[in-house]
């Protein structure tokens, strides 16, 4: 691994590097397992517990709602501790929550230990981003990094229903209990074998006020969207959450730009391959990630009678063929480039849903249900690496961390509204053609995508920085453009190569 300045005090071996994209893979695997685990436990945890159906609800929402509230502080926040050691943090306080869940004996600590792993899931994703984007320079190296972190993250969101179920006939508290061994492993393998800060690195400034603002202003917002699945878009409650998101909003835009130190520097507003990838991530989410996974467990369980078990089997195609996609992507984004590869990746995984919509007036799963799985899951995993790659691809180190928050907060705010969508195309009477306009709506979102990408990318694979070196300059932090090296700093940063005064995770 080469430096564009001199090298920290050893030098990282092959096998260091492998350890350590190991490990950052195994975490995006919690996330990931996390979400999706919880599902088909849901029913076993609100017999046990006496939930009612709001609160049943409520155990998926507040990890939702938590994890895309904190995720642009948290991207922030770990740009000026360091990721590693925001990533150790996460982790510990992820362990902690899932212990507390696992014990619950009420619905209320259940809720906050969920609420908890929310927080920690947005402290630890956008850390597990910026170490992967500043531990391997663009190019090659990064886009088999990406690919192998992606395979293994995003087969996460499958694998935790087959998970689950399995879990599940033990017991639903056995879905906290599985994150433990990650947590553990991760957070003590991470010392050894991921990079920290260099000694005299960037201190990204922090802006509270913003920070609190952008905070309240997504959790409100995804609390409305959760309020609008729930009951309704007409609601009091909802209106009265929306009417207060947008308040909260547009505070927050007018404080970012009268800062002189914004949550969300100016340059990435202006790369236009960050904001592209930021609405990938949200047509991803809306489409073949988390509204298909809504759709097809709800079909599955409630319109074809399977047991938690057998839901979970049933999924097994679907998390090989994710994992098989992103290895796909790594391959073609070296041959083609993003444009290309993401709009055949969104297509892909539009065909795939268009197929489970026109098969759900069968109840035959392998000639029904199993096409629609495996095209669909291809183009899920060649989703998941082609918009990580194109998305952070021109961002500098030191703004790695929120960048990758960006694109995972508009992610999981694409899969909140998706749902909600879906929810009122569903209806009160879900029957066949109820679950074949929602698969033909994902359909269309997943063709929106494929649009995206083709407009949103430059035709070349190369970087493309929307914004000149004059203005990355002024972005850079205030210490660096008083001395006279923030030019310096934002020029090599455009280049690709790293600052000489070290950046978040080297």
């Amino acid at each position: 691994m080469q430096y564009a300045d001199p090298p920290p005090a050893t030098t990282k071996s092959e096998r260091s590097l492998t350890g350590g994209l190991l490990t950052l893979s195994a975490a995006q695997f919690l996330i990931a397992l996390d979400f999706s685990v919880i599902f088909v436990a849901l029913p076993s945890m609100g017999a046990e517990l006496n939930l009612s159906g709001s609160a049943v609800q409520w155990v998926v929402s507040a990890y939702s709602v938590f994890f895309a509230g904190f995720l642009i502080a948290g991207g922030r926040i770990g740009d000026r501790l360091g990721a590693r050691n925001m990533f150790i943090g996460a982790l510990v306080l992820f362990g902690v929550s899932s212990l507390l869940g696992g014990l619950a004996g009420d619905a209320s600590l259940l809720l906050i230990a969920r609420g908890a792993q929310g927080v920690a899931a947005a402290a630890l994703q956008p850390a597990i981003l910026a170490l992967v984007n500043t531990t391997f320079p663009a190019g090659r190296e990064r886009t088999r990094a990406l690919a192998v972190w992606g395979a293994v993250g995003a087969s996460g969101l499958a694998a935790g229903v087959v998970i689950g179920g399995l879990l599940t006939t033990v017991s639903w508290r056995w879905t906290f209990f599985v994150n433990l061994p990650f947590a553990v492993v991760c957070a003590l393998a991470a010392p050894r074998l991921l990079p920290g800060r260099r000694e005299g690195g960037t201190r990204v400034p922090l802006n509270i006020v913003n920070a609190v603002l952008c905070t309240a202003t997504v959790l409100v917002f995804a609390l409305s969207l959760t309020l609008a699945a729930d009951s309704g878009w007409t609601a009091p409650a909802t209106l009265i959450s929306l009417a207060v998101g947008a308040a909260l909003l547009a505070l927050f835009v007018v404080r970012e730009r009268t800062s002189r130190q914004p949550l969300v520097a100016p340059v990435l507003r202006r790369t236009r391959s960050l904001v592209a990838g930021c609405g990938s991530s949200a047509l991803y989410m809306a489409s073949v990630a988390g509204v298909e996974f809504y759709l097809v467990t709800l079909l599955l369980q409630d319109g074809r009678g399977y047991e938690p078990l057998a839901a979970g089997i049933a999924f097994l195609p679907l998390a090989a063929c994710i994992t098989l996609g992103n290895v796909l992507a790594g391959r073609l984004l070296n041959i083609l480039d993003v444009r290309r590869t993401l709009t055949l990746a969104f297509a892909i995984g539009a065909a795939g849903l268009l197929l489970l919509g026109l098969s759900t007036s069968s109840h035959d799963y392998l000639t029904a249900l199993l096409p629609g799985l495996v095209v669909s899951g291809l183009g899920h995993g060649m989703i998941y690496t082609s918009m990580f790659v194109g998305g952070t691809r021109d961002v500098a180190d030191h703004n790695q961390g929120v960048a990758g928050a960006m694109m995972t907060t508009t992610q999981y705010a694409g899969g909140a509204l998706g749902v909600a969508v879906v929810v009122l195309v569903l209806g009160a009477d879900i029957g066949d053609g109820a679950f074949r306009a929602a698969f033909l709506l994902a359909a269309g979102l997943a063709v929106a995508g494929a649009a995206l990408a083709w407009t949103g990318f430059a035709a070349s694979g190369k970087a493309s920085t929307s914004a000149p070196d004059e203005e990355a300059a002024q972005d850079a932090p205030a210490h660096l453009a008083e001395d006279g090296t923030g030019r310096d700093h934002a020029e090599r940063s455009l280049a690709g190569e790293s600052p000489a005064t070290g950046s978040v995770g080297r």
